[in-house]
């Protein structure tokens, strides 16, 4: 990295040494890790579809470069501009998702996308990181401002953001914004009773969902009884085995080629079957090394906002990737969900690029920056 005076009062001058730049690093990694592995995963899928071979890897470099740009210009915005951004944006995009129950494109049984003119989007992915934001600072101001209906319209947003997504229905993207709002719930307070029973809620939840939702209770079924169809599981599986432990090598994967979605929800698939063992491994050690990282930074933060925001950010980068990592190594009920960073997608690119300049934004020493 390139030093930088510490006499250097510039707006990137500040930035540098105020910034984590381990987290930094890791995420960049995580970025480079992704375009290899796209690279490797994508032609097999654009011959399929009649594309070029490197189809999706010029998509995915094109939008790379304006996602890295939103992540590095939100990670020099001051706490208070964070807070702000997300509200607008939370007023901005949960329209759209309600618009996905009239409007959006079916995909597999499912209503998440908007199209928009020859683009289209999925606004339940930028919801994710701006409501723990918002949730954090309704969160922190009924704590600190007796009188304050924070509680109320935290669970009225909530509510309004659940509804749509079990509408749509997305039953993965519920249990990511649930754990979020729960999570920061739990250390804004909340009731040991209350916190006792929610375990219990949980499962009823799950259960009402398996009698509720057919594709819900079919893939359930399929994960308990390995019956029907469990093609891309089970190639999923195959390819780690034939990966070994030192992987066959970046684009000598043979298995990856026979993954419908080994670009997006299967892309860990790749890594085990051409990384091996140790390549999958380091790529886990990283995503937990930004939930760790995030973590300790927030440890002796004493703004109660910002140790619920980063704290709502980090839960929901650590269950998505937990999902992810999980379903491809059939450890539970396969779910549509990308691995942040390492999956090819648009909205879910730009989305984790949002989240992670806020949390980099919010985790900066703040030497005379704005809280809120």
């Amino acid at each position: 990295m390139v030093p930088v005076s510490r006499s250097d009062q510039t707006i990137i001058g500040r930035w540098w040494w105020t910034v984590d730049r381990w987290m930094l690093l890791a995420l960049i990694l995580l970025i480079g890790l992704g375009i290899l592995l796209i690279q490797a995963a994508t032609p097999a899928v654009a011959v399929k579809h009649g594309l070029s071979n490197f189809y999706f890897v010029e998509r995915h470099l094109m939008m790379l470069v304006p996602a890295f740009a939103l992540m590095f210009g939100l990670s020099l915005m001051a706490p208070r501009n964070v807070l702000w951004l997300s509200m607008a944006l939370l007023a901005l995009f949960i329209p759209f998702l309600a618009g996905t129950l009239f409007w959006g494109t079916e995909i597999k049984g499912a209503t998440r996308w908007l199209q928009v003119g020859a683009a289209s989007f999925q606004p339940s992915e930028f919801v994710k990181p701006v409501f723990a934001v918002v949730a954090a600072w309704l969160f922190a101001r009924q704590c600190e401002r007796k009188g304050f209906p924070g509680f109320g319209i935290n669970v009225l947003i909530y509510l309004m953001i659940v509804g749509c997504l079990l509408g749509q229905p997305d039953i993965g993207m519920t249990v990511l914004v649930t754990a979020i709002w729960v999570g920061q719930y739990f250390l804004a307070g909340m009731p040991l009773l209350l916190a006792g029973l929610a375990p219990g809620f949980g499962f009823l939840a799950l259960c009402a969902a398996y009698y509720i939702y057919p594709h819900f209770a079919s893939r359930f079924d399929r994960f308990i009884t390995h019956s029907g169809d469990t093609y891309q599981a089970d190639l999923a599986l195959k390819a780690f085995t034939n990966g070994g432990i030192f992987g066959t090598g970046p684009g000598s994967g043979t298995v990856k080629m026979a993954i419908p979605d080994a670009h997006a929800d299967f892309v860990f698939a790749v890594a085990g079957e051409e990384l091996g063992l140790i390549g999958a491994l380091c790529i886990v050690a990283l995503f937990a090394f930004i939930v760790l990282r995030g973590a300790w930074r927030a440890r002796g933060e004493n703004n109660l906002f910002i140790l619920l925001a980063v704290s709502g950010l980090l839960i929901e980068f650590g269950t998505q990737v937990a999902i992810n990592l999980s379903s491809t190594l059939r450890l539970m009920p396969a779910k549509g969900m990308t691995l942040p960073f390492l999956s090819y997608g648009g909205s879910s690119l730009w989305a984790m690029a949002l989240e992670m300049g806020m949390l980099l934004a919010l985790t900066r020493k703040r030497y005379g920056l704005s809280d809120v």
